[in-house]
């Protein structure tokens, strides 16, 4: 039995396929574009961020380059120059013998402290007594001479050229003796000085001859550090007032010494400056000869901002350092001051404050993203 259609369905459906077959092509192009085209601008966005997300973990899976940091802290910064130098006696005065003659009597021995006037030795007096006591005579006679003349010159009895002979005679004689007065008395040798003698050269029954040497007096209570000064360096030495030095035969122990004078002309061959310096040395500690480390002081920053020398880097020609903010490193061109051991002062292009790349330095590049494993804030942790 075949079922009725109900004629208003049968009717709808005739309809519609009247009204799609009326419908242009186009307009159906249009309306599927209008639906395909935001679904590519969704799959084009999911790419990019499937994109961005790859990039992104493999950045992360990429191991970060290790580097450590220093924080800038303003400092004491010097330029310091260490010089060799040597410690010299403020006085070594050799004693000599003024007289021929053999020593009958020594009276020092080395090591010895002496104060000035101090009889160091003893020479036979002998044959000086004799001239002294024949010189002596002479002048006696000669003086009686000239009283005798006085007194025959006014009676007429002489004459007036016999008397001034008489008078010459008397002053011949009067040097004669004062000449053996003093070769008598330059029979005791005496010290010139208070000091140390350091040398003796004598024994009892050694005969001296003018001008021998007797012994070496040092006066050591204070002393001279003699230093070379290169010519580069004179200019800022003469401005200076005190030393500081040290001394390695005595465990390293540090002085300070003044100023005492700058030689005004340089060694020939070395072109060096001697310069002097006065140091005290009342407890002896000092020995002469002894070698000396001055250190010299040309400029000084108070405040200053140092890093490293080794953390200096060339980039483009510029001549900088890497700071690191947030994991990022930036090159940055400085200015170079003077150096102050292995640091080197910059007076222009960092601020305190900030970090710079001091272990690390030569295997990073601009903008490159690090690991700081540590940030020190003395240069001496590095070495820690």
């Amino acid at each position: 039995m075949k079922t009725k259609s109900d004629p208003a369905k049968t009717l709808g459906r005739k309809i519609l396929r009247l009204i799609w077959k009326s419908i242009p092509f186009a307009v159906v192009l249009l309306v599927i574009g209008l639906i395909i085209l935001p679904l590519g601008k969704k799959i084009s966005a999911e790419k990019a961020d499937l994109a961005e997300k790859q990039s992104t973990e493999k950045a992360i899976t990429k191991a970060l380059t290790n580097v450590m940091t220093m924080e800038l802290v303003p400092a004491m910064v010097m330029e310091k120059l260490s010089l060799p130098g040597v410690a010299k006696p403020w006085i070594s005065l050799e004693v000599v013998s003024e007289i021929r003659g053999k020593v009958v009597n020594k009276k020092v021995i080395e090591g010895r402290h002496v104060n000035k006037g101090d009889v160091l030795a003893v020479i036979d007096q002998s044959d000086y007594q004799n001239a002294y006591d024949s010189a002596l005579a002479s002048y006696d006679s000669a003086q009686a001479t000239q009283k005798r003349l006085i007194a025959l010159v006014k009676k007429n009895f002489v004459t007036q050229s016999q008397l001034d002979d008489a008078v010459a005679q008397v002053k011949t004689s009067m040097a004669d003796l004062e000449n053996a007065k003093l070769n008598l008395s330059r029979c005791t040798i005496v010290s010139p000085m208070e000091g140390i003698v350091d040398r003796v050269h004598i024994e009892p029954g050694s005969f001296l001859s003018s001008g021998d040497p007797v012994a070496l007096i040092l006066q050591i209570d204070k002393l001279k550090i003699e230093v070379g000064i290169p010519e580069s360096d004179v200019d800022a030495v003469r401005k200076l007032k005190t030393f500081n030095m040290k001394i390695d035969a005595l465990d390293g122990k540090t002085y300070t010494g003044v100023y005492h004078y700058l030689y005004k002309t340089a060694d020939s061959m070395a072109r060096l400056y001697k310069l002097e310096i006065k140091v005290d040395n009342t407890d002896g500690q000092i020995l002469p000869d002894m070698f000396v480390r001055v250190k010299i002081i040309k400029k000084q920053d108070p405040q200053g901002i140092a890093v490293p020398m080794y953390s200096l880097v060339n980039h483009n020609k510029d001549i900088g350092v890497y700071v690191e903010k947030d994991g990022i490193v930036r090159f940055r061109p400085v200015r170079i001051g003077f150096q102050d051991g292995w640091k080197t002062q910059i007076p222009e292009g960092l601020e305190p404050g900030e970090n710079v790349v001091v272990v690390g330095h030569r295997i990073i590049e601009d903008g490159e993203r690090v690991n700081v494993t540590k940030t020190i804030r003395d240069m001496e942790e590095i070495l820690q």
